[in-house]
C-alpha cells in the first residue's frame, strides 16, 4: 500500500476513533465510499439475513461501534480503509443525515430552504459536512421511539436522507473524489434536534388501514428484507434486491413492499429502473404481474 494510502488509513481511524468518543457509532470506507469489508456471505448461493448474528466482520452498518477495541480490529481487518462512515438511527444521537446533492440540475439549497418557508420550521445549527462535490451533510438528531427511513429525492429534488440502516461519510474521510471535512464553525456543535415540522416530512405516510392480527410481524419481516438490501455491498446489489423481492412476494406481500425495495436498492448506489426491473423479474418468477 503506498505511504499517502498508509497515511490516509491512519487519518481515517484518528478521526473515526474521535467521533465514537461523541457517542457516534463508525465502519471502515474504502475510496469508493462503500463498507470497506466485503460481506462474508458474498458467495452464498441464496444468503438468508444477517446483521452480524454469524460473528464474522462484513455486514456494513450492523458492524458499526463505538468501541475503540472493536474499530480498531475493523480497520486493522481492512487496511485499505481511507474513511469511515457513521451510522444513523442509532443512540444517543438517532442521527438524521440531509444529504444535500450537487450533482443533479436542481439546487438542493434553495429546495430546503422553499420546504422550509412552507412548513414554518427552521434548521438550527448544527454540524455541516462539505464533500468533494461541493454538496453539504446536515446531521441531525432525532427522538428515540421514531424510525427515520432512507430516501433518494423523497423530500426533494437533489436531497437525499440518511436514517436507519444507513451511513454518513465522516469529516476527515478520503475517497477517490477528495476529501470530507466539517464546515467552519461546526465541527465543535451536537447534532440539532430535528425540527418536528421537518421530522413529519421525513417518515412515510401513515397506513389508511388498521393493522390486522399478525401485521405487526410481516411489518417486521418486511422491515427485515429491506435491511437486507439497504446492506448490499457493490457487486451485490442486484443480486439481494432478487433474492428479497422473491421472498416478499412468497409472503404474500411483493406489492406492498415494492417502493420500500426500490428506496432501499436507490440508496445502495442501483438506478431507480434496474431496480424496478430487477423486482419485476422476481415478481414474474413468482408468478405475480408487475
Amino acid at each position: 500500500m503506498a505511504t499517502t494510502d498508509r497515511q490516509a488509513t491512519t487519518l481515517a481511524l484518528a478521526h473515526a476513533l474521535s467521533a465514537a468518543e461523541r457517542g457516534l457509532a463508525v465502519i471502515p470506507l474504502s475510496r469508493t465510499k462503500l463498507p470497506a469489508l466485503r460481506s462474508p456471505h458474498r458467495d452464498d448461493p441464496a444468503p438468508a439475513p444477517c446483521h452480524g448474528e454469524c460473528g464474522r466482520l462484513g455486514h456494513g452498518v450492523y458492524d458499526a461501534s463505538t468501541d475503540p477495541a472493536r474499530i480498531r480490529e475493523l480497520f486493522a481487518a481492512a487496511p485499505w480503509a481511507t474513511g469511515y462512515g457513521i451510522a444513523c438511527g442509532l443512540p444517543p444521537h438517532h442521527l438524521i443525515g440531509l444529504d444535500l446533492d450537487t450533482k443533479s440540475e436542481t439546487d438542493s439549497s434553495a429546495a430546503l430552504r422553499e420546504l422550509a418557508l412552507r412548513h414554518l420550521f427552521t434548521i438550527p445549527p448544527t454540524v455541516v459536512v462539505l464533500t468533494p462535490s461541493g454538496g453539504r451533510h446536515l446531521w441531525l438528531s432525532g427522538p428515540p421511539d421514531v424510525v427515520v427511513p432512507n430516501s433518494a429525492g423523497r423530500l426533494a429534488p437533489g436531497i437525499d436522507i440518511r436514517g436507519a440502516g444507513g451511513y454518513l461519510v465522516g469529516p476527515g474521510s478520503r475517497t477517490r473524489h477528495g476529501a470530507y471535512a466539517a464546515a467552519p464553525g461546526t465541527a465543535h456543535l451536537a447534532p440539532a434536534t430535528c425540527p418536528p415540522a421537518l421530522l413529519r416530512l421525513l417518515l412515510p405516510p401513515p397506513s389508511p388501514h388498521r393493522a390486522a392480527p399478525g401485521r405487526a410481524t410481516t411489518d417486521a419481516h418486511g422491515q427485515g428484507l429491506v435491511q437486507f438490501v439497504l446492506a448490499a455491498h457493490e457487486g451485490q446489489r442486484n443480486t439481494r434486491l432478487f433474492w428479497a423481492a422473491c421472498r416478499a412476494y412468497e409472503d404474500g406481500m411483493g406489492a406492498a413492499l415494492v417502493d420500500p425495495l426500490v428506496e432501499a436498492a436507490l440508496n445502495t448506489g442501483l438506478s431507480e429502473r434496474e431496480a424496478r426491473a430487477t423486482i419485476a423479474s422476481a415478481a414474474r418468477m413468482k408468478g405475480h404481474r408487475s
